[in-house]
């Protein structure tokens, strides 16, 4: 079943988002649990899940990369600026988790 762009669009941005935001906050509660700083812990780790939220949040990567292939080689221009936008969302749902958690946390965080 093929979704709709435009809910599709909005789907990628809050999976980033929710992806940054629960991991890092889960994962500052599991260092406080365990003893570490756990303000450095949620920046750490929001750091290292944005790579991942983006991947979760466009379904896997083959699926794209196909798309990717099909609009270069293919001549489908569609397809390549669709899948374009998804990531460029998905990007955004995990820059602004970071960010959050940036002001939450108070601490320097590189971009």
């Amino acid at each position: 079943m093929v979704e709709a762009f435009f809910p599709e669009f909005i789907k990628s941005y809050f999976i980033a988002f929710g992806v940054i935001m629960g991991g890092s906050l889960l994962g500052g509660l599991a260092a406080f649990i365990t003893g570490q700083p756990p303000l450095t812990e949620i920046t750490r780790l929001s750091n290292i899940l944005r790579i991942w939220a983006i991947i979760a949040a466009i379904g896997g990567t083959f699926d794209t990369l196909y798309s990717f292939e099909k609009g270069l080689l293919n001549g489908e221009t569609f397809q390549l600026f669709k899948h374009s936008l998804l990531i460029l969302s998905a990007m955004g749902g995990a820059q602004t988790g970071a960010e959050i958690i940036a002001w939450i946390t108070q601490e320097n965080h590189p971009l």
